[in-house]
């Protein structure tokens, strides 16, 4: 009986630190470097979808030009940062049209870093960053 008791404690702390090496990665943040955030993007079209998911919510949308519809994805902040700025989950609908500004991918790939969204009844919602060129979470040489 004294083998199976001092076994316990270290089947536990084996748990522990398994669970530890488990949450370190989920909480980690990735860098806003990709993202060129010294230039500003304005993009009109109709929203496709709007996730409302963690860790980051997206808007999803098209947007036409001279060479046709390019849909875009563009990455917000977290719900819940969103809701202390005022948004919900139903503030952006499928069809909505919106004039939208963005920092664009480096890569030029059709995605960026929201900024802010003016809605056809001429509502704003802010994403709260700098758009300035201040860059986020990248440190300046």
């Amino acid at each position: 009986m004294v083998n199976k008791l001092a076994r316990v404690p270290a089947a536990w702390a084996g748990a522990a630190l398994a669970l530890a090496a488990i949450a370190v990665p989920a909480t980690a943040h990735h860098s806003f470097a990709m993202f060129d955030q010294q230039k500003i993007m304005t993009l009109k079209g109709t929203v496709t979808e709007f996730q409302w998911t963690n860790p980051h919510a997206f808007i999803e949308m098209d947007v036409p030009g001279a060479k046709g519809t390019v849909h875009w994805s563009i990455e917000l902040n977290s719900p819940n940062n969103l809701k202390r700025q005022g948004w919900h989950r139903d503030s952006l609908h499928r069809g909505d049209q919106v004039t939208l500004r963005m920092n664009p991918l480096r890569d030029g790939k059709h995605g960026g870093l929201f900024l802010d969204v003016r809605l056809a009844n001429g509502k704003t919602l802010d994403s709260g960053l700098p758009k300035n060129g201040t860059p986020v979470n990248v440190p300046q040489v």
